[in-house]
């Protein structure tokens, strides 16, 4: 089991969950042989939103000619990948809720994303910053990393934009954003780069068997409340370090074991021997969140 180099915000939000998932998905690199739905239909929605922005904001293409070849990305990321018939997240479907998404956030030049230093427009920034942290192996820097859909103009403010594809949304669905870690370790990364933001633009696009719906919320990260984030990320990582060194990864056994429709390890860790679940429904692949590729181990 190695310790990664590189940490971002999914491998710190498993292990503030249970020290137990972190463990497995991230140093074991356990991961579901069955396809997930939601990660798949999700990745062709994302690609074709960069498809469609950078031949609006970039190339220079009219909108319909834009939003055309971001349908024809989704489309080929999204293959011949099968949806569970149980599911609404069908390639005819998500193309569907990608027009609507645009019918509803139109494309403009009064939103448009912000310049970055080196002149490139904010669309699909990655950031990667050393900590002072060291490895426990290597003792070189640990990397804090992320990747934002893109930096937008908006409203007179700049906003780090992200884009969330669901099922239901509801009426708490715009307050789950005011202190998620995601969106404030996003702004301190466009800090490292120099860009300032005023917080985080988050769009909601529900996607059901008869009808889409949407909401947008803004949510602010003043500098006391990103510096206090990283003051803190940083001891996260140490106890992560912790949990390395002495080999002890504490199970949850609480509210955790059942969010999100029930987490995937919980059959194995409601075993006294797990190996034989692991080894029947999963396998090991190793997610790179920079390069966002998968390894098969």
């Amino acid at each position: 089991m190695n310790f990664p180099e590189l940490i971002d915000a999914s491998l710190l939000s498993a292990f503030k969950s249970c020290p137990e998932l972190c463990r497995k998905t991230y140093f074991e690199h356990f991961k579901s042989k069955a396809p997930s739905v939601h990660l798949h239909a999700g990745g062709a929605f994302a690609s074709g939103i960069e498809k469609t922005r950078t031949s609006f904001y970039v190339e220079g293409k009219d909108s319909e000619t834009s939003i055309a070849e971001g349908i024809g990305e989704l489309l080929r990321f999204y293959g011949d990948f099968q949806c569970p018939a149980d599911s609404a997240k069908s390639a005819e479907r998500m193309a569907g809720a990608f027009e609507f998404y645009w019918s509803n956030y139109p494309l403009d030049h009064e939103n448009d994303p912000v310049i970055l230093p080196g002149g490139k427009r904010a669309i699909e920034v990655n950031f990667a910053e050393p900590l002072p942290v060291s490895h426990p192996v290597t003792g070189d820097p640990l990397i804090y990393c992320g990747r934002m859909d893109a930096i937008l103009n908006y409203g007179g403010g700049r906003y780090l934009t992200d884009e969330k594809t669901t099922t239901q949304l509801g009426a708490s669905w715009s307050r789950q954003w005011d202190l998620r870690s995601q969106f404030t370790g996003y702004a301190w990364g466009a800090r490292q780069i120099g860009i300032k933001v005023d917080g985080a633009l988050v769009r909601g696009i529900s996607i059901l068997k008869t009808k889409y719906d949407t909401q947008q919320a803004i949510s602010y990260r003043p500098d006391w409340v990103i510096d206090r984030w990283y003051s803190e990320m940083l001891e996260w990582v140490e106890d992560l370090k912790r949990c390395f060194e002495t080999g002890k990864w504490r199970h949850n056994f609480d509210h955790s074991c059942a969010e999100y429709g029930g987490c995937q390890f919980r059959e194995a860790c409601s075993s006294q021997d797990e190996t034989p679940w692991l080894e029947t429904y999963f396998e090991r692949r190793e997610w790179n969140p920079l390069l966002r590729i998968e390894t098969k181990l």
